[in-house]
C-alpha cells in the first residue's frame, strides 16, 4: 500500500467549497521568502526548515500552545532563537505552519482514500482509515514526521489562524462528501452531523492508538472503520433510549442580586473558554469578564488559573461517573445502558449546565497534574467499554471490539461540545437522533 505524502507547507492549496466544487484557495504565507529555487542553499533551508516544523508539532502536542515557546522549539533542533526566528517571526506563525502541515498530510490521505471514484462511500471511508493508521503507524515507528494536533486550531484567534481555520474547513467540506452520494439521502443537518461525528473519531484516534504494536495498527484501523460503518446495534435492538436526568448545581450566582458567584459558575466559564479559544485563549480576564465580576473576586475563588482547569477536569470526570452511576442503577441490557449513557452526556453537553471539559486542554494541563489527568480520562474510557462488552455477552450488541467502540464513544461525547459549530441545527432535544444514533446503528444507515 503507497504511503500518502506529506507535503511541505504550502502557500496554494485545492479546497473543496460547499458544493463540492474545487477552487485554489490562496492561503497567506506563513514563513520567510526562503532562498531561490534549485541552490544548496535552497536545500539546507527546506532541511532545517522541516526539522523546525516537526520539533515544534510534537513539542505543540505535549505541552500545547501555551506551554511552548519559540526558544523551546530551538533548543529542540539546537539552534538560536534568532535562527528560527528567520523562518517564523513569531510562535503563531510556526503554529499556522505547523497546522497547515497537518492539514495537507490529511488531505492528500482524502484524495488516495477518493482516487477510485467507482467505489461505496463505505469502501472510501474504510481506505481512508487504513491510510490514515498506516500513517499513524509511520510516525510511530519513525518513519514520517510527527504532525501537530488540531487542539488550539480555535485558540488561535489572530490573523494567523484565519488560513488553518480556512482549510481545516475545506477538509471538513471534503469529508462530508461521503454522505452526499448514494441512498440514503442525507439532509445537509444530518450531512454535517455525520461528518463531525466520523472526523472527531479519526482525529481522537491519534491519542488512543498508541497503545498498540505498529504491527497491530491495521488490524485497529479494520476494527476502527466496521464500528463506524456497522455500528453496535445486536440483533433485535432497537433505537429508543432512555432518558436519564444529570442534574448538576445551578451555574448562576447565588442570588441574582448577589455579588457572590457560585463555585460553579467559575468552573463553568472557564470550560466554556477553554473549549472555544483553547487553554491560552481562557485567559483570568476573559473568564472574569464573561461572569462581569473583577480579577479579584475571580482570585478570591481560585488560587490560579492552572488550580481552576484542573478543578475543571474534576467536574467533567464527576460528571461522567454520575453518567454510569445513573444507567448501571436502571437496569437492563448493554445496548439500553450503552445508548442512554450516550444520549445523556451529549444532551448534557448542550443544555444549559454543559459542556464538558474537551479532552484536547489534557495537552496543556498543569503539568504536576497532567498524567493523574490522562490516567482518571483512560480508567473512564475502559468503564464505558466494560459496558459495551457487557452488551456483547448479552447480545444487545454486535461482536466488536469493546476498547475501540469505547474510544469512539467518548471521542462523540467529546465532540458534542462543537456539535452546533458544525451543525447548527443540533439542540439538546434534537441531539440524540441527529448525532449519537449514527454511531449505534452505522453512521451511513438511514
Amino acid at each position: 500500500m503507497r504511503r500518502a505524502v506529506i507535503s511541505p507547507v504550502r502557500e496554494r492549496r485545492a479546497s473543496v467549497v460547499a458544493d463540492g466544487s474545487r477552487l485554489n484557495t490562496l492561503i497567506a504565507p506563513v514563513a520567510m521568502a526562503s532562498p531561490a529555487a534549485g541552490s544548496t542553499q535552497t536545500a539546507r533551508y527546506e532541511r532545517k526548515r522541516e526539522a523546525i516544523l516537526e520539533a515544534a508539532a510534537a513539542l505543540f502536542n505535549a505541552r500545547g500552545l501555551a506551554g511552548t515557546t519559540i526558544a523551546d522549539v530551538a533548543k529542540a533542533v539546537g539552534l538560536t532563537t534568532t535562527s528560527v526566528t528567520y523562518y517564523y517571526r513569531k510562535k503563531e506563525d510556526l503554529a499556522a505552519a505547523c497546522l497547515m502541515r497537518a492539514i495537507g498530510a490529511m488531505d492528500d490521505i482524502l484524495s488516495e482514500a477518493e482516487a477510485d471514484g467507482r467505489s461505496t462511500p463505505a469502501e472510501r471511508l474504510t481506505r481512508f482509515v487504513r491510510l490514515y493508521f498506516s500513517h499513524l503507524a509511520d510516525t510511530a515507528a519513525g518513519r514520517a514526521p510527527q504532525l501537530i494536533n488540531f487542539w488550539d486550531l480555535r485558540g488561535m484567534t489572530g490573523p494567523q489562524g484565519l488560513g488553518p481555520m480556512q482549510a481545516f474547513v475545506a477538509l471538513f467540506r471534503r469529508m462530508r462528501q461521503l454522505f452526499q452520494a448514494g441512498r440514503p439521502v442525507f439532509s445537509r443537518n444530518d450531512q454535517n452531523a455525520r461528518a463531525h461525528l466520523v472526523f472527531a473519531a479519526v482525529i481522537g484516534a491519534k491519542t488512543w492508538v498508541r497503545r498498540y504494536e505498529t504491527d497491530d495498527y491495521p488490524r485497529a484501523a479494520d476494527r476502527f472503520a466496521e464500528v463506524l460503518i456497522g455500528g453496535l446495534a445486536g440483533a433485535g435492538a432497537v433505537w429508543s433510549p432512555i432518558a436519564v436526568d444529570l442534574q448538576r448545581p445551578s451555574p448562576q450566582r447565588t442570588r441574582p442580586d448577589a455579588a457572590e458567584v457560585s463555585r460553579e459558575a467559575f468552573l463553568r466559564a472557564a470550560t466554556e473558554l477553554i473549549n472555544e479559544n483553547g487553554y491560552r485563549g481562557a485567559s483570568v480576564d476573559r473568564i472574569s469578564a464573561r461572569l462581569n465580576v473583577t480579577k479579584g473576586s475571580f482570585y478570591h475563588h481560585n488560587a490560579t488559573k492552572d488550580e481552576l482547569v484542573g478543578d475543571c477536569f474534576e467536574r467533567t470526570f464527576e460528571i461522567l461517573r454520575d453518567a454510569h452511576r445513573a444507567v448501571h442503577a436502571m437496569g437492563g441490557d448493554g445496548w439500553t445502558k450503552t445508548c442512554a449513557l450516550a444520549c445523556a452526556l451529549v444532551r448534557h453537553q448542550l443544555s444549559d449546565q454543559g459542556p464538558l471539559l474537551r479532552y484536547s486542554a489534557l495537552a496543556a494541563a498543569p503539568a504536576d497534574r497532567r498524567a493523574e489527568l490522562w490516567a482518571t480520562s483512560e480508567r473512564l474510557t475502559e468503564r464505558t467499554a466494560g459496558l459495551i462488552s457487557d452488551g456483547v455477552a448479552d447480545r444487545s450488541i454486535r461482536p466488536v471490539d469493546a476498547v475501540v467502540a469505547a474510544e469512539i464513544l467518548m471521542g462523540l461525547i467529546n465532540a458534542a461540545a462543537e456539535l452546533q459549530k458544525w451543525s447548527p441545527a443540533a439542540t439538546e432535544a434534537t441531539c440524540a437522533e441527529l448525532f449519537v444514533r449514527p454511531l449505534f446503528v452505522g453512521v451511513f444507515a438511514g
